[in-house]
Formats: structure tokens, C-alpha cells, sequence
């Protein structure tokens, strides 16, 4: 799929990938919206900890959101206790130039299984908006820690039936 000037694709995820990765976890802007982060997110050994444990589990599906040839992201999917869970991350670069959106749009092409749900911090106005517009319906709200903000933030449920 493709917006105007940039073709964006899903693909398994590269080793190379990661290096991008890890970069993307960097930018304090994006670590604040996505709300979530490790409690040291310059530790690349728990960074490739975590990812290892991602790519291995047989219940996840995990992807590289590819623009024009290049890591822009990634989206997984994982169990979490009784139902499936999709977590995102877009390079700040391509938000609101509709990468994310359009990933969405191709990993639930992919990943057919429903109920799916996602979570995100209230003022993630973006991601808020993305989840809805694809029919994902709010089902509660959840009081956890954020390290990435130091503090109690409020995320909300969403479910995809």
C-alpha cells in the first residue's frame, strides 16, 4: 500500500531493524506519547533482551513497517493473558503523513484473529484517533507507571471485535 510519494509495506522484521529500533526508543518526544518505555531505555542489552523474547514467542507476530526500502517502525501483536494485544511504534519522521495508519491497516490484513486489543495513554491523541477510525471501541481505562514519564498516566482499553 502506498501513500502519495511513499510506499509502505509490512515485512518480517531484519536484524538490521533493530539498530533502527533502538535509535526510535531514543527520542524522548515519542517515548513520552507512546507512554511506555524500559525502565533504562539506553540499555541496548535489554533492549535486545526484549526483542529476542518477541521474535521467539510463537504467539506473537512482529513486523517491520517498511517506507520506501527503510525501517520507519514496528507492530506486533502478542498474548496477553486471555486475548491478543497490538502494540505500534512509528519513527516520529512519518506521523501524521499516514504510515501508521496504513500499517495498521495491512497488519490487520494480516492478523485476522479478533477480539484484538491495544492500549494508549489518553493524551496520544494520534494513536487515539488511528485505533478508532479502524473500529477498534473503547472497553475501559487502566491506571499503570510510566518510565518513560515518571509517573501514573491513564491508558485507555480498546477492543476490535
Amino acid at each position: 500500500m502506498s501513500t502519495p510519494n511513499m510506499k509502505i509495506t509490512l515485512r518480517d522484521v531484519a536484524s538490521g531493524d533493530l539498530d533502527e529500533f533502538f535509535r526510535f526508543q531514543q527520542d524522548a518526544d515519542a517515548a513520552h506519547m507512546a507512554g511506555f518505555a524500559p525502565t533504562n531505555p539506553k540499555d541496548r542489552g535489554i533492549f535486545d533482551h526484549h526483542w529476542g523474547e518477541l521474535l521467539g514467542d510463537e504467539n506473537s507476530l512482529v513486523r517491520t513497517i517498511d517506507v520506501d526500502g527503510a525501517p520507519a517502525g514496528s507492530i506486533a501483536v502478542f498474548r496477553d493473558e486471555d486475548c491478543h494485544e497490538v502494540m505500534f511504534w512509528t519513527d516520529k519522521q512519518f506521523w501524521g503523513k499516514g504510515v501508521t495508519t496504513t500499517a495498521i491497516d495491512l497488519f490487520l490484513e494480516e492478523f485476522s484473529a479478533r477480539p484484538l486489543r491495544a492500549r494508549v495513554v489518553v493524551d496520544n491523541h494520534g494513536s487515539l484517533k488511528i485505533l478508532t477510525s479502524r473500529g477498534f471501541e473503547e472497553i475501559g481505562e487502566e491506571q499503570v507507571f510510566s518510565n518513560a514519564r515518571a509517573e501514573v498516566v491513564t491508558e485507555k482499553l480498546f477492543e476490535l471485535r
